[in-house]
Protein backbone atom coordinates (compact mmCIF):
# COMPACT_ATOMS: atom_id res chain seq x y z
CA UNK A 1 0.00 0.00 0.00
CA UNK A 2 1.53 3.30 -1.08
CA UNK A 3 1.32 6.25 1.25
CA UNK A 4 0.34 9.59 -0.21
CA UNK A 5 0.06 13.00 1.35
CA UNK A 6 -3.74 12.56 1.35
CA UNK A 7 -3.35 9.66 3.80
CA UNK A 8 -1.31 11.69 6.28
CA UNK A 9 -2.91 12.90 9.49
CA UNK A 10 -3.75 16.60 9.70
CA UNK A 11 -1.09 17.32 12.31
CA UNK A 12 1.96 15.61 13.71
CA UNK A 13 5.52 14.86 12.73
CA UNK A 14 7.36 12.75 10.15
CA UNK A 15 10.83 11.30 10.45
CA UNK A 16 13.16 11.52 7.46
CA UNK A 17 12.66 7.87 6.45
CA UNK A 18 8.91 8.53 6.23
CA UNK A 19 9.56 11.44 3.85
CA UNK A 20 12.20 9.98 1.52
CA UNK A 21 11.32 6.31 2.02
CA UNK A 22 13.30 3.34 3.25
CA UNK A 23 14.01 0.38 0.98
CA UNK A 24 14.96 -1.89 3.88
CA UNK A 25 11.53 -1.58 5.49
CA UNK A 26 9.59 -1.07 2.24
CA UNK A 27 8.48 2.41 3.32
CA UNK A 28 7.41 4.33 0.21
CA UNK A 29 8.74 7.84 -0.37
CA UNK A 30 6.48 10.88 -0.19
CA UNK A 31 9.21 12.85 -1.96
CA UNK A 32 11.23 10.56 -4.24
CA UNK A 33 14.73 11.91 -3.67
CA UNK A 34 17.69 10.61 -1.74
CA UNK A 35 18.21 11.32 1.95
CA UNK A 36 21.34 13.33 1.13
CA UNK A 37 19.53 15.46 -1.46
CA UNK A 38 16.72 16.13 0.99
CA UNK A 39 19.12 17.14 3.78
CA UNK A 40 21.07 19.36 1.37
CA UNK A 41 17.76 21.02 0.41
CA UNK A 42 17.00 21.60 4.09
CA UNK A 43 20.44 23.12 4.59
CA UNK A 44 20.02 25.43 1.58
CA UNK A 45 16.53 26.50 2.64
CA UNK A 46 14.70 24.84 -0.26
CA UNK A 47 12.96 22.36 2.05
CA UNK A 48 11.46 23.00 5.50
CA UNK A 49 13.58 23.04 8.63
CA UNK A 50 13.20 20.12 11.06
CA UNK A 51 12.11 20.22 14.69
CA UNK A 52 14.19 18.61 17.44
CA UNK A 53 11.91 16.34 19.47
CA UNK A 54 14.69 15.02 21.66
CA UNK A 55 18.45 14.73 21.89
CA UNK A 56 18.59 12.20 19.03
CA UNK A 57 15.18 12.70 17.42
CA UNK A 58 14.58 15.07 14.53
CA UNK A 59 11.30 15.32 12.65
CA UNK A 60 9.40 17.55 10.24
CA UNK A 61 5.91 18.97 10.75
CA UNK A 62 3.34 17.23 8.56
CA UNK A 63 1.91 20.63 7.57
CA UNK A 64 5.33 21.70 6.24
CA UNK A 65 5.74 18.49 4.23
CA UNK A 66 2.20 18.82 2.78
CA UNK A 67 3.03 22.39 1.68
CA UNK A 68 6.32 21.18 0.15
CA UNK A 69 4.57 18.43 -1.81
CA UNK A 70 1.99 20.94 -3.06
CA UNK A 71 4.72 23.39 -4.12
CA UNK A 72 6.50 20.62 -6.02
CA UNK A 73 3.30 19.91 -7.95
CA UNK A 74 2.12 16.84 -6.06
CA UNK A 75 -1.30 16.10 -4.61
CA UNK A 76 -1.51 17.61 -1.14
Amino acid sequence: MATTSNQLPEAGFLRIWQIVGNKKTNTPALIPISRTSFLNGVKSGRYPKPVKLGERTTAWKIEDIRALIASLGGAA
